[in-house]
Order: structure tokens, then sequence, then C-alpha cells
């Protein structure tokens, strides 16, 4: 028989995930010899054997590949025969280029839970059972490879049994790097907020007595601590409010299954899915119209529940008790990092938490749970963080490595290497020291898991951004500033692999515009290393500057007074109602008199214009509070929108906004409903981008639109605008793996800096 020997050099997620002991069966299956290792660029195969066995073998390499892996490059190689008897499993091997990738935290797989919840098994209601499909990664990774000495679990020795299941090829807990059991590995303690050990023999059992007292847990998970409450409890719910300092801002729950969910919640057969899947993130739901069950204080005045499956063992045996429910909402003060130290949450939850069920194991790096929806027939990022980091998104063509330092809200860095960029979690609102050091932290941590060596750094133009002045602050690299809304269009392009020109429709609620007022309803020709702005809706100013956010009743004055002039506050409307006339007054005179009252362009701000102008809010708790309650109350659209139009100025179209005001005033004092209003708004802004892209396409020949910013995490205005834009025959770009938010903004930095900079 003739032997022939081929060399597999094999990347993507492939460390952490069982791909070497599915190797090692693999090979005995197939009657084939050599080894495999690990290495720092992925996993390096040598088997030989005969012509036959080596085609089935490497065939079945990549088509049967572990749940968790995802192979992104195969590399195969003719290799010298050696006469290597039998199959082995090598140690690995560190080298100087670092390019494997590193699976995210997933969920607990339901071979565990089995074992989990079976009174026979000797990891019988263990909090931290995993195995090499299931389990923490990102978050206790030190560096790379990825073997347990290089991970937060090298403080633990593994006892006999479980170093039996770590070295057998044979067991699904070979290499496992986080495998344990009770005897060796780290446990659960309760406290109380002073620190005082709480003896029980289950504190897991007693956790759920406490939840059920109304008593207010700080939990400590997979990514970091949870805050939780019984989600039915509204005293408890509303208490942890007040602590926390949330005022109205939803809180995500988690249920033990589909059908826990079914009784509050509105599943479709999308979202099914979602809630089942591996990451296991947090799904926007609608609410059922009958009474749900929940606390109006879980989400009050919001028609979506945020919620989730449980994802780790600790979570399962929670829920084994009979809660319909469980508030869990991050273990932060608002605004602050989640805690992922013990002694830290101690002492930053100590006022809000009654009690803490704590664990030993470290948490090497925070991770928020992440957040989706299912909108216009495909799953949207709200946040991507916790299941989903630190897979790469895929680039068109390879970059020179870049560290994009993402904009002020909603903070992400990005890191590109070769055709790969590398998103991190969900960092935050740059508003504090502490967001900011955890920005700091979150990009050592990538630098050294990626052996990343930055060439070129990118941010926003703001110069006041807290993400800026990281930038400017670092050395060795060239130095590139983005125009916010082009990065937001480069990223959709750089996610749909595409590149440009496009029509680009930028819409949020604010960024800092290349002329120094703040941009937000932009329409861009956009290639990934420039874009002219060829529109936007007309400027109004923002009386108070950023008071105007919060305070969306201001907003309103300005459309108002752009619309009426003088005598604001001598209109018959709900806002005027509920505003004092001298404070309106003093409004129309900030306006007048530009004081404190920078221009804007921005959709988002024209959202909460017209959301406070019929009366749904006059202030926000959080961002985008006005823009979500003008989206709930809008009824169903039928085409009947205002009178709108555009003018032409030095090439720009500029589009005023006082015909669509005007259409809406008559209505509320026609007395026309909120919902019919609504839907005549959200008409009309679908139908006039849709006419202002038809226009650009005759004057350029461009025929693909790209649609990104936070404006379009509202449902009706992205389908409407797709099925619309689609019905005119124009391809319409749109975001699927990133947040169409500023969680994606740094992606946009990233690609936009390399082209810019080659330039």
């Amino acid at each position: 028989m003739e032997l022939e020997a081929k060399k597999l050099e094999i990347s993507g997620i492939v460390q952490g995930v069982g791909f070497r002991p599915f190797v090692y069966q693999l090979a005995i299956q197939c009657g084939v010899n050599g080894e495999v290792l690990n290495t720092a660029s992925g996993v390096t195969i040598l088997v030989e054997g005969d012509k036959k066995g080596i085609e089935t073998f490497c065939s079945c390499v990549e088509k049967q590949s572990p749940p968790l892996a995802r192979i992104t490059h195969i590399d195969v190689q003719a290799a010298t025969v050696t006469g290597v008897s039998g199959f082995s499993i090598v140690p690995s091997r560190g080298d100087a280029r670092r390019t494997t990738l590193i699976s995210p935290d997933v969920s607990v797989c339901d071979d565990c839970v089995e074992e989990l919840l079976n009174p026979a098994d000797r990891r019988h209601r263990y909090p931290f059972i995993n195995c090499t499909n299931c389990g923490p990664r990102y978050t206790i990774i030190d560096d790379i490879p990825y073997d347990r000495p290089a991970t937060s679990m090298k403080h633990f020795e593994m006892c006999v049994p479980c170093r039996s299941e770590y070295d057998d090829p044979m067991n699904r807990r070979f290499h496992a790097q986080p495998n344990a059991c009770a005897v060796c590995g780290p446990a659960v303690t309760l406290f109380d907020n002073r620190r005082r050990l709480v003896t029980d023999p289950d504190p897991i059992e007693k956790t759920a007595a406490l939840l059920k007292k109304g008593h207010i847990v700080a939990i400590k998970g997979l990514g970091g601590y949870h805050l939780a409450v019984d989600a039915t409890n509204d005293g408890a719910v509303e208490l942890l409010r007040r602590r926390k300092g949330r005022e109205e801002k939803p809180f995500a729950v988690m249920s033990r299954d589909l059908d826990a969910v079914r009784r509050y919640a509105c599943i479709g057969s999308g979202e099914e899915v979602l809630l089942l899947s591996r990451r296991r993130p947090i799904v926007l739901l609608k609410k059922r119209s009958a009474t749900t069950g929940l606390a109006d204080a879980v989400s009050p005045d919001n028609a979506y529940f945020g919620v989730m499956l449980p994802y780790t063992p600790l979570h399962y045996l929670l829920m084994e008790h009979p809660f319909a429910a469980l508030v869990m909402t991050s273990g932060n003060i608002s605004e602050e990092p989640i805690c992922i130290d013990n002694s830290d949450a101690f002492e930053r939850l100590e006022e809000i938490a009654d009690f803490f069920l704590i664990h030993n194991r470290d948490i090497y790096l925070r991770s928020d749970d992440s957040i989706v929806r299912r909108s216009a027939g495909a799953e949207r990022f709200i946040r991507r963080s916790r299941g989903y980091v630190p897979e790469p998104v895929f680039l068109k063509r390879k970059q020179p490595s870049v560290l994009a330092c993402g904009g002020e809200l909603k903070n992400t860095v990005c890191l590109t290497q070769t055709d790969r960029a590398f998103m991190s979690q969900h960092i935050g609102d740059l508003e504090n020291l502490e967001t900011y050091r955890f920005l700091e932290l979150t990009v050592r941590h990538l630098c050294r898991i990626l052996d990343f060596r930055p060439e070129i750094i990118a941010c926003d133009l703001h110069p006041d951004y807290l993400s800026t002045r990281y930038a400017e602050a670092q050395t060795g690299m060239e130095l590139v500033r983005i125009q916010h809304h082009h990065a937001h269009i480069v990223s959709c392009l750089a996610e749909n692999r595409a590149d440009g020109p496009v029509i680009g429709l930028a819409f949020d609620g604010t960024g800092y515009g290349s002329d120094g007022t703040v941009w937000g309803g932009e329409v861009l020709v956009t290639e990934v290393d420039h874009f002219d702005r060829v529109g936007h809706l007309s400027c109004v100013a923002m009386p108070g500057s950023a008071a105007a956010i919060k305070e969306p009743w201001r907003m309103a004055v300005s459309y108002l007074y752009e619309a009426f002039g003088d005598g604001v506050a001598d209109l018959d409307l709900p806002v005027t109602a509920a505003v004092a006339p001298e404070k309106i007054r003093t409004a129309v005179q900030m306006i007048k008199g530009g004081i404190n009252s920078p221009r804007t362009s921005s959709l988002g701000r024209l959202f909460d214009g017209v959301a406070a102008i019929v009366g749904l809010r006059t202030h926000v708790h959080y961002e985008g509070q006005a823009a979500m309650a003008l989206e709930t109350a809008t009824g169903e659209l039928n085409g009947n929108g205002y009178e709108f139009g555009w003018e032409t100025v030095e090439g720009t179209c500029r589009i005023p906004v006082k015909s669509i005001i005007r259409g809406v005033v008559k209505d509320v004092r026609k007395g026309k409903s909120v919902e019919w209003i609504g839907a005549r708004f959200h008409d009309t802004l679908i139908r006039l981008f849709t006419e202002l892209c038809q226009q650009i396409r005759r004057d350029t020949g461009l025929k693909r639109v790209a649609l990104s910013g936070g404006s379009f995490q509202n449902d009706l205005l992205l389908t409407g605008l797709i099925r619309e834009l689609e019905g005119r025959l124009f391809t319409v770009f749109t975001h699927q793996k990133v947040p169409a938010n500023d969680g994606g903004l740094s992606l946009g930095q990233a690609v936009a800096a390399a082209a810019m900079a080659k330039r």
C-alpha cells in the first residue's frame, strides 16, 4: 500500500472548541496516522496514510467540525511520509505571529444541563459545569494559545477524575480549559451587603428564597455582575430603580424557557431561534396586550420586553424555582461599567444590593449581555457583546493594522488585521473616568491576545470626545480623524463587503459635522475614503444645547419657532400646555439670540420635537426615549404623508421641515390621534428620502443605498425605506452584523481610516 502525507494549516475559531479531540477521533475513524497541535495561528495537522483515508479525512475536517468551531481557511500541502504510527495530540506551540480566533462565551450546552440536573451525576448541581462545546472563553482568557495556564482557571488544579477527562481525547471535556467539579473547581458563596457570610448548605437555593422575599441580589455571572429581583414583585422592581438611579429605561428579564416567556411576550419564529441560540442574547419581544403578570416598572411606557433565557449553569439552578421571570440588569450604578471583581462589586453595589452571590473564578474582561431584535426580516443588533465578541467581521480585502476608537455613546473599539475587523464588546458611554479606563483596558487586552501593533489610529472629528482624546494621546501611529456619519455609512459597507460609491442615508441624534454644526439627517454620496454631503434636513437651533436632548420640549419650541415665528407660547398644543410659558419664551429668546443654541440637522432631534408637540414626552430619562415613544404610538402606515420638498443650495439639497411641522400642528388642532399623526410623519420621511434618492440616481447614476445610524433602530422607518427603495429597484445595504447605532461606528472608522491613509 502506497502512503502519502499532508500538512493542514487551519485558521479560524479552532481552539477551546473541541477541535483537536474531533481531529483525533476523525483520524482513528479514517485509519490515518499523525499529529495535531494548537499554534498561535490556529491548528496544524500532519497526517499520513493511504490515499482514500487521507481524502476522507481532509473532506470531513471541514464538513464535520465541532459546533463552536468556525473554520475561515484551510491550507493543505503535500508533506513527507515519516512512517509515524498512531495519532497523537501534541502540546501547543506559541509562534511570533498570533492570528488565531478566540471563541465568544456561549451558553451551557444541553449535555451539560442534563448532567447538571441529574442526581446520579458527579456534577449534579455544580454551577460551573462545562465542556468543550460550551461555557466561558473570551472573558477568562489572558493570552493565547488558549490553554489553561493562560486563563483564570490556572488557579484551580484539577482533581484526578477531572484530569482524566481533560487528558482523554475521546471525552467531550478533553482540553476543556474551564473543566472542574465541586471537588477542585470554583465555588459560589453568599454574603450580605456588609460582607458577612451567609451560612447555608446551598447558597443558590438560599438566593432563590431571598429573591422570593423581595430582596435585591447581586449575582456574579459570566461577563460580570447582574442585579436581580423577582420581576413580578412591583415593590422590589421599584426599589431597584431607585437604588440604581435608573428611572425609566427598561430592565432585561430572564425566564426559564419559552413557555414561561410566552405568558407575557409574543415570540415569532425568528425570535425563538435567537432566544435558543448558543449566544443567548437579550431579545426584544412585543408585550402581550393582556396583563403580562410582570411588574409595570420592568418596562414602563414601552411596547417591548428585553428577554433572555438562562445561559449559565447557575442560571438554570436559579430558574428551577417557580419565577415567572427575574430582572437581570447590569450590575452597576447607571452610566458606569458593570462590576466584575468581587471587592469592587461590594464597594460599588453595597447601597443597591441586599445580598451578593459571588464566586472565585476571575473575570478578566467584562462583557455585557448582547441585545438584538428582529426587524425588516433580519436580526439587528442594538448591542453586540457577550456571545458574539470577539468573532471578527470579515472584510472584502486586507487592511493595514488600524485601531479605531469609536464615538462617545455606546462606545466600542475596533482592530483591523488582514481581512478581519475585531470589534470589542460594548464599552458604554464615555462620560466618566471609569468607562474611559475600561476603554484603555479593552484596547490593551485585545492588542495582547491578538498580538496587535497598530500602524494607524482613527477617531471621531469631535474634539471633546474622550475617545478622540485617547487617540490623540497615543504615539507611534498615524492619526486619522473620520467624520461621524461617513463612519456610519462605511461601517454598513464594510459589513456587507461592498465598496462605494453609494447613496448613504445617515440618520441619528448627534454627530459632529465637517462644518462645525450638529449633523444627523444626512444624505451622503459615499466612498470608503471620502464623501460628499448632497442633502440634509434644514438646520434648526438646539436651545440649551445638550439640555435639548434630555428635554424634547426645547426641540419642539425650536421647530415651532421655525414654522410659525414668534408667539410659540400662544399655540394651543399639548407641549405648550405642559411647559411653563416663561420657559418657552426664554427658549425662543435663546434661539433668536443664538445663545447656547447650536444648529442641528438631526433626524433624531426632529423625532424628539414631534414627540413633544403631540404630547408624548417633554422630558426623557434615556437616549432615544421620545423617538421610541413616537414609534410605539404610531398606527398603521397608509402612505398619507405631509407636504414636503427640498431646495438646492450650492449643489446641496436642503430639506425644510416647516411644512412637516405645520402639518403635524394642523392635525393636532383637528384633534387627530397620535396614532394618525405618527403614521403620517413616518410616511412622510419614507416618501421624502425615497424620492430624494431617486433624484440623486437621476443626477449621478447611483443605484445603491446604505442605511446607517441610530434612527434605523426604528422598525417602521427601516422597514418602510427598504420596501420603497427596493420597490424602485435600488440595492439597499443595511446592518445585520454590527449595530446601526454608534456601537458600529468603530468598524467604519477603521476601514475609512485605512483607505484615507492609503490615499
